[in-house]
Formats: C-alpha cells, sequence, structure tokens
C-alpha cells in the first residue's frame, strides 16, 4: 500500500517531505501508526497545533491523507522553581537563565527536559519526574510553560555493594579504581559508565549491568563480575647470519608475568633474555596495588645485566604508585645501579665500577579496547625522569635521565588500522661509561637488528605498522621504522632503518606472531643476509 501527505499548502508539504516519511505499508494499521509517529515528530519540532484533515482510500493500493501544519512556535519560556533546579544546569542548556525562567529553542526542548531529569536523578534522587504543565501560547511564535519536578525528599545512598561471580575480587579496586564505595550518592548513570572500565582490567570482565534493588531505606548494589585469565607466557625466537662469521645465530627470551593469583590485584613478572652478542638479562618485578587498603601502591623491580666477560649492572627500583583515575597513573621512587668490571686484563677506561642513585617521577596513560581481542590496549602513554649522582673511585658527578614510549592505534575501520608508536631516552652527563650507555635495538625497539646491540647516550625510534585484520584472530602488517641514537663515548650520529612485514595468530595457545625485517643504517647499502625473523608466543592461562 502507498501512502501520500500533503499540507495546505507547497510549504507544508516540503517541510512533511522533508521528514522522510514511509510511504510503503502493508495494510491499514501501518499506515495509521505512520500517521501518528509524523504528527508527534511535527509536534517536537515546534508544530503543536498540526491536525490530520483526512484520510483517504483512493484505490486498493493508495492512501492520501492532507496535515494542516498551521503555526510553527519557536522559542519556548519555562519558569522554575530555584529548589527544584541548580542554576549551573540550567546554563548548560541554556543561553538565557533568569531568576524565574530559562529560555529554549522549542525543538530541543525534549533533549533538555531529559538533560535535567538527569541531573536531578545523578544527585541521589533516582526517582524524580518532571514535566512542563500550563503550557500556552505567549505570542506568535513563542510559548511559556511551568516546569514541575516531583522527588522524593530523602536523596538516596549507596548502602551496600555485592559482587555476583567473582566474590574476591579485590574490594580496593571499587573504591581507588572505580571510585564507587558506599555512603556515595546514589547515580546509576555513572555507575554504568564506571563499571564498564573493569573490562580494561586483565583480571575481570562484567559479564552484565549493574543491577539496583531498592528498600524502604536502603540501597543495594549488584555487580556482576566474572575473572578473567590474566596469566601469560611471552617469548621470540629469532635468527639471523652474523656478518663475521656467516654462520647462523640465536637469541630469544622468555616473560612470565603472573597476575591477581592471590586476588589482590598484584602483578609478577619474570623475565630471562639472551641474545646472540653474548648479553644475558635476568629480571624480575612485582606491583602491589593499594596497600592497606589506601590509593598508594608499590612498584619493586631487580635487574641483572651481563655483558659477556666484560661488565655486569644491577638496577633496584622502588616506586610508589597512585591512581589518579582508571586511565592515569603516576609514580614516585628511587632507583639505584651498580656496576662491575669483570676485566682483569686488558682494562680499558671506558668500562669502569660505578654505583648511581636516581629520584624518579613518572606518569602514565593507558587506554584499552577491550572488544578486540588481538590489540587490547589502544594507546599508551608513558613518561619519566630521574635525577641523580654517579659515583666511581674518581669522583661523584650529577647526571639525569628521560625516557618516553607511547603508542596509539588509529583506526581506519573495522579491518584497517595504522600502529604508531614513538620510544626514546636520554642520559645526561658530563662523561659516560661504556657500561652505563643505553642499549636498544630487536623486536621490542627498532626491528631489523640484533638485539641490545646498538648502544648509545640518546635515541628516539619510530615504530610504524599498517594492519589488516582478516578476522578476529588473524591480522597482518608492514614494519616501517627509523631511529636516530647518538653516542658521546665514540662521537658517532647514526641514522638508522628497518622495513618488513609480520603477521599475527591469535589460537588457542595464545597470540603467535611472526616478523620479517632488514635493517640499515643511512650510508649503508641493503643487504639481505642484514634480515632478522623473530617468531612469538604470548600465552594467557
Amino acid at each position: 500500500m502507498q501512502l501520500k501527505i500533503d499540507g495546505y499548502s507547497e510549504f507544508e508539504t516540503q517541510v512533511i517531505d522533508s521528514l522522510n516519511y514511509l510511504k510503503k505499508h502493508t495494510d491499514y494499521a501501518s499506515i495509521k501508526f505512520e500517521l501518528d509517529s509524523l504528527q508527534k515528530t511535527l509536534f517536537k519540532i515546534g508544530y503543536i497545533e498540526n491536525e490530520i484533515k483526512n484520510i483517504k482510500r483512493l484505490n486498493d493500493t493508495s492512501f492520501y491523507s492532507q496535515i494542516h501544519l498551521k503555526k510553527k512556535f519557536k522559542t519556548i519560556y519555562i519558569y522554575y522553581n530555584k529548589k527544584d533546579v541548580d542554576g549551573s544546569v540550567l546554563n548548560a542548556i541554556s543561553d538565557n537563565v533568569s531568576d524565574d525562567y530559562f529560555e529554549l529553542e522549542f525543538s530541543k526542548a525534549e533533549n533538555a527536559l531529559n538533560y535535567i531529569n538527569s541531573k536531578i536523578s545523578g544527585n541521589g534522587l533516582p526517582f524524580s519526574r518532571l514535566y512542563l504543565s500550563n503550557i500556552k501560547i505567549r505570542d506568535k511564535s513563542n510559548l511559556e510553560a511551568h516546569l514541575i519536578v516531583e522527588s522524593s525528599e530523602q536523596k538516596r545512598i549507596i548502602n551496600d555493594i555485592i559482587i555476583k561471580g567473582y566474590e574476591k575480587f579485590p574490594r580496593s579496586y571499587l573504591k581507588h579504581y572505580l571510585k564507587i564505595k558506599p555512603s556515595q550518592l546514589f547515580d546509576l548513570n555513572k555507575i554504568q559508565n564506571k563499571t564498564e572500565q573493569l573490562n580494561s582490567l586483565s583480571f575481570a570482565n562484567e559479564i552484565k549491568s549493574p543491577e539496583v534493588l531498592f528498600s524502604k531505606d536502603s540501597t543495594t548494589l549488584f555487580l556482576y563480575l566474572e575473572k578473567a585469565k590474566s596469566n601469560s607466557f611471552d617469548g621470540f625466537l629469532g635468527f639471523g647470519t652474523n656478518e663475521q662469521t656467516s654462520k647462523l645465530e640465536f637469541d630469544g627470551y622468555l616473560n612470565l608475568n603472573l597476575t591477581n593469583n592471590l586476588n589482590f590485584g598484584e602483578s609478577f613478572r619474570l623475565l630471562y633474555k639472551s641474545d646472540e652478542n653474548d648479553q644475558k638479562t635476568f629480571e624480575v618485578d612485582a606491583s602491589l596495588p593499594y596497600l592497606f587498603k589506601s590509593p598508594i601502591g608499590v612498584d619493586l623491580l631487580l635487574r641483572i645485566f651481563k655483558r659477556d666477560s666484560s661488565f655486569t649492572t644491577i638496577n633496584q627500583s622502588a616506586k610508589l604508585h597512585y591512581q589518579i583515575h582508571a586511565k592515569h597513573k603516576i609514580y614516585a621512587g628511587i632507583v639505584s645501579t651498580e656496576s662491575n668490571n669483570l676485566l682483569t686484563e686488558n682494562a680499558t677506561p671506558s668500562i669502569t665500577d660505578y654505583k648511581t642513585q636516581y629520584y624518579t617521577l613518572a606518569y602514565q596513560f593507558l587506554n584499552s579496547q577491550s572488544y578486540n581481542l588481538l590489540f587490547p590496549i589502544r594507546s599508551k602513554f608513558y613518561l619519566e625522569t630521574g635525577f641523580g649522582n654517579r659515583k666511581n673511585s674518581n669522583n661523584l658527578e650529577k647526571q639525569s635521565q628521560f625516557s618516553i614510549d607511547a603508542f596509539k592505534i588509529f583506526n581506519l575501520n573495522q579491518k584497517n588500522s595504522i600502529y604508531l608508536r614513538l620510544n626514546g631516552s636520554n642520559l645526561i652527563s658530563d662523561t659516560y661509561f661504556e657500561n652505563e650507555l643505553l642499549r636498544f635495538g630487536g623486536i621490542n625497539s627498532i626491528r631489523g637488528f640484533e638485539e641490545n646491540s646498538l648502544f648509545s647516550t640518546l635515541y628516539g625510534l619510530i615504530n610504524t605498522e599498517y594492519r589488516f585484520q582478516l578476522n578476529n584472530s588473524i591480522y597482518i602488517h608492514t614494519i616501517i621504522d627509523a631511529a636516530y641514537f647518538e653516542n658521546k663515548t665514540l662521537n658517532t650520529e647514526e641514522k638508522l632503518f628497518g622495513y618488513g612485514f609480520g603477521f599475527g595468530i591469535l589460537t588457542k595457545a595464545g597470540l603467535f606472531r611472526f616478523n620479517y625485517a632488514n635493517g640499515k643504517t643511512e650510508n649503508t647499502q641493503f643487504k639481505l643476509s642484514n634480515s632478522k625473523i623473530h617468531l612469538s608466543l604470548t600465552a594467557n592461562f
């Protein structure tokens, strides 16, 4: 069946047609419903006196109707009581607010009233109701009305929070991470927004929206959570050809992360790395959040680095952190380093025993996209600075260090995205020892180079990838990396580039990644023998 609707003039017909009403219908009931809907739409945009004049059946398949729009009212003046509505709420929706009325475009009145009601409800009055009373014509194009607010006199607060599904969920995360606690004014919209942040945690998920039980004198909030697999085992195997010996060499690492096994939200990481430059790294760190139910947590780290038979370096750090918001965290702490020269013969002055002690400050921003299993973190920003002294047998010298690690995924659409990462560090000192230089290179920095094969006093690198997701578990990507570094012990400056491709597959065992990259310096020719292949598997359990 076809429906044709006209107005009482050419202009009225144009207004009706601009609303794109449904013209094809299956029966008369559908036609009647469409006319009622169209009348309501006309009312909302200011034609409050619109009237359906007739509905005619032209033949078996066609109906005709005519609507008289009449006058359009552009503005409504709403009178209110100051005790019912806060002035700051009205200023957010109206440019003209006086002591007893505020002015609105009539077409925006419904959304404005919904906004006012949400603010009143969020102030501990969830059963509030408001409406316009005594609506009448003010002049040719304006209306006026009175705002009536009905709500209980007693404000609702959260009296109790009950967790279903994961009863041992650490309660400190409710108070300090989500900012939800008993005795807080009840606001369901804010609670729903906050509980969605639970999906940013690696060890818990929200399985359904929160529910509320209202009784005469109490309000109980129910949260529905489940414990997630948050432990991970990560490793990679790399191999390439040694330019001097022309032999195939292997390198790799093992990285174990244990999270929330004690239902405290704690994390523990163990790393062991051995690479083709005869360098070995052992690292263990722990993070203990919300100590003694306070908003303060502690991070502890021990790192031991050994380079062939030249030197060893031991780093120890203790930092306090404070969770400002689910996405924001700040750190403050102390870092000490001790390095020992292992060379007993042919000792070089560039490697010597020293000790350093830094006081550090850091800030972290983390934004997740938990719906994406391949890339659960959308963006990260970490900035750290440290100031202290280096002491050796000869003198005491002031030093400072700055580092940054940031990345962002730009989602072009559901399948295509661009990954951009910036990483860098700078050691500032009057003199430098070889065994205190910054080390980088490899799968987690500039790809196409051996792990930790590059030494510098300053470096900065950019990793870029164009990613294409074939489905929810497989993706392919390009590799285009660039880096710049300085080594003041050798008075060198160098630009580096890495090119390649890779793919990732999410299997039952975990995320398997393959990277093929070729690295070159600015003034060297491309050599296929410089290519590196990196394989890694991250398994969750």
